[in-house]
């Protein structure tokens, strides 16, 4: 991909440039053009589904037998990975991470691939037990164009987790990618392309989600949507899938709790707390951006906290050794830094961070130190609200009763962490909180064979997982008659 170039988009596997407005992205570490585009239009979302919709009936993908369509996803899964290294800097560049993050993320997507392309060649259609004079099975059928919305925060992973399933069930895939972010979304198709998925199959269709993602998810000719991104968008998205009794799976936000107990590994608890916060520069939604300590550790723990917030080196992202980079605009710093000044005003007390740094590329770029505020109860809408940057509250507990009654007191249920030595205790523990994800003596470690997904305001639905395919195909059960007679009901007719 050439960043030198006005980019084209990808519409119904026709490469040209869209015919929206045209926009540049920027690179967060120093707010500098990477490239530009045009957005697609609504011309352009039109033709794309039009196309996608001719391609899913004639190209031959949904026929083909399944291990026939996993030979193409193997190949996608060996080409991201013969291109890992660009598309790990092309990522790097699309929002800012850490490149040693972003090689992590193409591996990723690397074994979505894979992984998808098993799980299609291996899915088991089913006859189920015999209830009468007949026989019975179960069997799938894709459901013809759906629509992937995705995230700015990781976008090349975002994008693998649904088109890969999708790709695997036989559809064809219409992405809206976040409007900043659509680099390695149109990586992905061309790769897609090279490996041989059948033209028209993917679109890629940069923009903005109020208008691209709007028109998308009210066409008649889509079947579904996946979206994950903040849960307001999520919402309405909903609304209108129940208008169009439209199936939609979503991983929204979050506000996790992470639990330290008093029989924890400090050492495996901090490094555990800062990671699950500070990577990523908290632009995550899972990031444990509520800290419980058992009161008797908390002083202690506290204070080997703030000492290695304090020591996490902030940089260029191209650095090998930076561990934590930009946020992804000034707009967003700028909603980061109002949510630290509302905690303060809430009577929260900063322990470390809550600035920007200055000097050299930090005058350049978002950056915001690792922030650590303490002093507030659970109620507090910083306690409550999802910043989506490297804020971190601190609170002390004193029993498992109130903990969790605290922990589970949010409008969110998307991943929780435990701290513990004592299996049977961090067993009750992850049981009784609510959330889609639990980690204990861990965080933020995914696995593509593990469903993923939140509850209440965090989200419906599940990605990943060997049945992740089943979110693309609706469920068919045929009936084989084996009546030696006529159905006894109506009256004999005779020749």
């Amino acid at each position: 991909m050439r960043l030198d170039q006005l980019q084209p988009i990808c519409v119904a596997g026709e490469w040209r440039l869209g015919t929206g407005a045209r926009y540049a992205t920027l690179y967060p570490a120093t707010g500098e053009a990477v490239t530009e585009l045009h957005a697609a239009s609504a011309d352009d979302v039109e033709a794309a589904i039009a196309g996608a919709h001719q391609a899913f009936l004639h190209s031959g993908w949904a026929q083909r037998k399944p291990h026939e369509r996993a030979a193409v996803l193997y190949r996608v899964a060996q080409l991201i990975r013969e291109q890992s290294e660009e598309l790990a800097q092309l990522q790097r560049l699309d929002n800012g991470k850490p490149i040693k993050e972003t090689r992590a993320l193409v591996a990723s997507a690397a074994g979505t691939f894979q992984f998808f392309a098993a799980a299609c060649e291996t899915l088991e259609e089913v006859i189920t037990p015999s209830r009468g004079d007949f026989v019975t099975m179960s069997v799938y059928e894709p459901m013809g164009v759906v629509a992937a919305i995705t995230p700015w925060n990781s976008p090349i992973a975002s994008e693998a987790q649904k088109m890969a399933p999708a790709l695997a069930a036989g559809n064809a895939v219409v992405v809206k990618p976040a409007e900043i972010t659509p680099l390695a979304a149109l990586a992905l198709a061309r790769i897609c392309d090279e490996a041989g998925v059948p033209k028209g199959l993917i679109s890629i269709l940069p923009g903005k989600g109020s208008v691209i993602g709007d028109l998308l998810t009210r066409h008649p000719l889509v079947k579904r949507v996946s979206f994950t991104g903040g849960t307001s968008t999520g919402k309405h998205i909903a609304r209108i899938a129940a208008d169009k009794m439209m199936p939609v799976s979503m991983e929204l936000g979050g506000k996790s709790p992470t639990i330290v107990l008093d029989d924890a590994d400090l050492d495996h608890a901090v490094a555990g707390v800062l990671y699950g916060i500070f990577s990523s520069s908290g632009e995550s939604c899972i990031a444990g951006s509520r800290l419980f300590v058992a009161r008797p550790l908390y002083e202690q723990f506290m204070q080997r906290l703030v000492t290695g917030a304090r020591a996490i080196r902030i940089g260029d992202p191209a650095d090998e050794h930076t561990l934590m980079g930009p946020l992804i605009s000034a707009a967003h710093r700028q909603s980061v830094e109002r949510y630290v000044d509302l905690g303060l005003s809430e009577g929260g007390q900063l322990l470390t961070g809550g600035e920007r740094p200055s000097g050299g590329i930090f005058d350049q770029g978002y950056f915001y130190t690792p922030t650590i505020i303490a002093g507030l109860g659970n109620s507090a809408r910083l306690c409550q609200e999802e910043v989506f940057g490297p804020v971190l509250v601190a609170m002390p507990f004193d029993d498992e009763a109130e903990l969790l009654a605290q922990a589970n007191d949010s409008t969110y249920a998307l991943a929780a962490g435990i701290w513990s030595r004592d299996f049977q205790r961090a067993w009750r523990l992850g049981r009784a909180l609510q959330a889609g994800t639990v980690w204990i003596n861990t965080y933020k470690q995914f696995s593509i064979s593990t469903p993923f997904g939140g509850w209440r305001d965090s989200g419906l639905g599940r990605e990943k997982g060997r049945l992740g395919i089943l979110q693309y195909m609706e469920q068919k059960s045929l009936y084989w008659g084996l009546n030696q007679q006529p159905i006894a009901w109506a009256p004999a007719v005779q020749e």
